[in-house]
Formats: structure tokens, sequence, C-alpha cells
């Protein structure tokens, strides 16, 4: 665990995500990106260890790296799928979705790749967790950037990989 605001890729989770999202990497590390999911799962530390890793990975290379942000954006959606509510929790709080939206600003100049990525997740997050009062924050952002006239991309919700609301059993168990 990072402690007093320490290098958060100093921990274990942060180690690991920043190898899933190192730019020279010619694709996804889909193993990688698993064990990150059971490793969240396995610890209580490491979802909040984990987020604020991906949070900092993505503040680091908005606007310079769009690679190293996509693969984050891949490990962060992939948590949201593979994880539980600890992990959910902290995805969907407000700040943490507006920080997301945030990326794709007029300001960060993004690509059209990077933009609908972004507006994917919180769209499918808001239809996944929109019964559930603790994870709100996502709903809220949602229906914000629809009243200001944000276009969502043309998503099949219904044909999406199911987000997984489990327990603590980690990724070889759910196999």
């Amino acid at each position: 665990m990072a402690l007093f605001g320490g290098n958060v890729f100093s921990s274990p989770i942060g180690q690991r995500i920043e190898q899933a999202t190192d730019a020279s990497l010619a694709s996804e590390n889909w193993a990688l990106n698993m064990e990150i999911c059971d490793m969240i799962n396995d610890n209580e530390d490491a979802a909040r260890d984990g987020v604020k890793a991906i949070r900092k990975r993505l503040q680091q290379n908005v606007g310079k790296n769009y690679t190293v942000v996509m693969y984050t954006l891949t490990v962060l959606e992939t948590c949201v799928k593979n994880c539980g509510r600890r992990f959910h929790l902290l995805a969907t709080n407000k700040e943490f979705v507006q920080d997301l939206v945030k990326l794709i600003g007029p300001k960060n100049d993004p690509p059209t790749a990077v933009q609908e990525k972004v507006l994917s997740l919180i769209q499918s997050w808001a239809d996944a967790f929109k019964g559930n009062s603790e994870m709100s924050g996502v709903v809220q952002v949602y229906q914000d950037l629809k009243q200001k006239g944000v276009e969502f991309p043309m998503t099949d919700l219904d044909a999406l990989a199911p987000i997984h609301k489990i327990g603590r059993a980690s990724c070889r168990e759910r196999v």
C-alpha cells in the first residue's frame, strides 16, 4: 500500500498496473489484466491502491501517450467486469468518473477511440449500477452528460460482457 501519498506504483498492484499498461506492449496483456483482478479480489487494500494507480496512470499520460491511456482504460474495464463491490464502489464514485470525463475534454484533444471508450464505459456502468444507490455517482455523471447533449457511442448494452456483481471469488475460481 502506498502510504502518505507515496509512489502508487511501488505497491504490488501498482507495479502490475504499470506493467499491464506499458506503451511498449504490442497489445493488451490479458493474463496480467486478470492477475490484477485476482489481486484486487484477494486483498482489501488492492482495490483502493488499484484505483489510485489507474487514476495516476491516466493523469500522467493524457495528452501524451494514448496507447497507455487505452491500455489503462482496458485494465479499468476488466477490473469492473471481474472484481467485486469494493472495486465497484471506487470506480463508480462520482469524483473518479468525473476524472474520466476530464480525460476526454477539449483541452486534452484525445483521439476518437479514447473518447468513445470513456463514454462507453460510463454508459455501461450507469446501466449496470442504476439500481444501486451506493454506486449512483456514475449514473449522475451519465445523466449530467446526456443533459448537456453529449452523444454516447451506439452501444448494444445487452451484447456487452456482463459486469459480475460478485463477492470475493477470484477470477480463477469463476473459470
